[in-house]
């Protein structure tokens, strides 16, 4: 169909004149030789100001096509398979429906011969068009027929060429390159297009799985069928790009990726371990961009970022951050380090791996191959006269003995723990053999926390949730009468979930004269807690509840990430009343 032809449909459904569809063209062709990739019906949705769902359905109509809702369908497999992979994937379309001898296809666009004529052919009977953005087109194609099923299609036709790397390859969703290479560009460009931080490819009898971390949470995502078939060329791609030896698939390794999606530096730290059906393969996303964030970006409580304040300006002690993995502890130390970043202080840190550059502070990369430990980089770091001293992690007794005779010793020294609350940092300490008199003297601080899912702004809903729920799980009782909650009701932009992003709760611990001979009497943990709360100091939990309560997250959230508050759960057990108490 001619443009003059195109013209003459615009103006007849009265979603342009004439001279708005020639006007309008010029500019989407100049956005385009620009390196826009917006279609031309996007592009005109745009300038008419009209929704894209009601431009389309207008136009279906003056068409004569169906408008459908590709979301809201169940495609049964008879219909799907009316139409070639190849051909679905190439033209953008999806086959949703097949009933007396007719095929009902989605498209997007409805002025491409060449897409038209193709979906006629293969599918071989009356094939009827309906109307559907591309986004939903893409979303289906992925869904039914699985990430990457276009270029598995591709590999049964041609088996897999030899694998070369090419270095700082921008990935790109066109990606031509060959079948092996682009298909694991394109589990990547998906993963990152989702904001996944973790790939994992999980080998079984019968299958490889691939599953994505969003958010915190393990998503499954849909695959072809045959895709076990290039389970061994698919790792070996993997291995090949990290720099890994592809001939040993006995021992575990580990490697690292540097590539550019979208103009954004990624870090890829890549792990393989043996398993009986072959080698399970981790990819770890880190944007660098994303990794660093100021103080006040954080979520702290006001009360409680004014105390981090005062405690990351002090000339001498450790600061501890403790948490699981994944619980973002590094986002929180660029955080102290790029606030207390000058010219009159020198700041150096000893980290595995090296995840944000930051400018002005001497960085050291752990490198226990060639003997470059945590312990021994920072015994070397007390001979450089630094004023500050970041840790990646204490792991071991001497790690933890050096830094705290270098906070002893007149340093001020980050660094993180794994433990599962502030109070239990102490204890840790001290069961690595550290004398309880060195802890009480040299900590000045411990701030725990974890990551919870933020609830979707596009389908964010009030909810109202039951007293005696909110009693149980032992929300503040003062509380319950006024309290409002929300929850996501589900919706495409956060794939149904009704969580998008996350954000931080917290439990700062700030060391006084009342904790101090807690520690020296080697206490436990819960009592520590309780001590701490009766001075102020808010939990996990309760920080959590103040997030639940502005509509930030939810209740189920909230004791999704602080279950393992074993502390609080004893107290709340013991003595219901007063853990309410500790929470007002």
């Amino acid at each position: 169909m001619g443009f003059t032809s195109i013209k003459n449909v615009f103006a007849d459904s009265g979603l342009a004149t004439a001279d708005q569809f020639d006007q309008w063209r010029k500019e989407w062709d100049v956005a385009v030789e620009g390196g826009s990739d917006e279609t031309m019906l996007e592009f005109f949705s745009r300038e008419s100001g009209k929704p894209y769902d009601d431009f389309l359905k207008q136009l279906a109509d003056q068409l004569g096509w169906e408008s459908v809702d590709l979301p809201a369908l169940d495609i049964p497999p008879d219909a799907r398979e009316r139409i070639s992979t190849k051909v679905a994937f190439q033209h953008l379309v999806m086959p949703f429906r097949f009933d007396k001898n007719t095929l009902h296809v989605a498209a997007s666009n409805p002025f491409d011969r060449e897409l038209l004529n193709a979906v006629q052919f293969d599918a071989g009977c009356a094939v009827r068009f309906a109307l559907t953005p591309r986004t939903e087109i893409d979303k289906a194609l992925k869904k039914y027929y699985g990430v990457g099923a276009d270029t598995l299609n591709e590999l049964e036709e041609d088996e897999p060429m030899e694998l070369e790397i090419d270095d700082d390859k921008e990935i790109t969703e066109d990606d031509q390159e060959a079948s092996v290479i682009k298909f694991v560009n394109q589990i990547v460009w998906e993963a990152f297009r989702q904001r996944a931080t973790d790939i994992h490819f999980e080998p079984a009898e019968d299958e490889l799985r691939i599953r994505n971390r969003i958010d915190g949470i393990l998503h499954q995502i849909p695959l072809p069928p045959q895709l076990k078939r290039f389970q061994s060329a698919i790792i070996s791609r993997i291995k090949v790009m990290s720099g890994m030896n592809i001939a040993e698939k006995r021992l575990p390794q580990d490697g690292r990726i540097n590539v550019r999606i979208r103009g954004e530096e990624i870090d890829i730290r890549v792990s393989t371990v043996p398993t009986v059906y072959g080698e399970s393969v981790s990819l770890r996303l880190l944007t660098r961009g994303k990794i660093f964030m100021s103080l006040d970006k954080l979520g702290y409580d006001p009360k409680d970022e004014a105390a981090l304040r005062e405690i990351i300006v002090k000339p001498h002690g450790i600061m501890l951050v403790t948490g699981p993995t994944g619980s973002g502890k590094s986002t929180s130390l660029y955080a102290f380090l790029s606030t207390i970043n000058s010219v009159h202080k020198r700041i150096i840190t000893i980290e595995e791996p090296v995840e944000y550059e930051l400018k002005g502070i001497n960085q050291i990369a752990v490198r226990s191959d060639i003997g470059l430990t945590f312990a021994m980089g920072l015994r070397h770091i007390l001979r450089q006269d630094p004023n500050v001293i970041m840790v990646g992690e204490i792991r071991d007794l001497e790690t933890a003995e050096i830094a705290i005779r270098a906070a002893l010793t007149g340093h001020l020294v980050f660094s993180t723990l794994h433990t599962n609350d502030a109070p239990s940092a102490f204890t840790r300490l001290v069961d690595m053999g550290i004398e309880p008199f060195l802890v009480a003297s040299s900590v000045e601080a411990v701030l725990a926390q974890r990551l919870v899912r933020t609830i979707c702004e596009t389908c964010k809903t009030e909810e109202s949730v039951e007293q005696s729920y909110l009693e149980r799980v032992g929300y503040p009782m003062e509380e319950i009468e006024r309290a409002r909650f929300w929850k996501g009701a589900g919706c495409e932009d956060c794939r149904q979930q009704g969580y998008q992003g996350r954000m931080g709760i917290y439990e700062l611990l700030l060391l006084d004269e009342r904790l101090r001979p807690l520690i020296l009497q080697r206490a436990a943990a819960s009592t520590i807690a309780a001590k701490a709360m009766e001075g102020g100091m808010r939990t996990l939990r309760y920080d959590g509840w103040e997030k639940a309560r502005t509509g930030m997250t939810t209740i189920e959230e909230i004791l999704r990430v602080t279950q393992s508050e074993e502390h609080l759960g004893s107290l709340l057990e013991d003595d219901p009343a007063r853990m309410r108490e500790e929470f007002a």
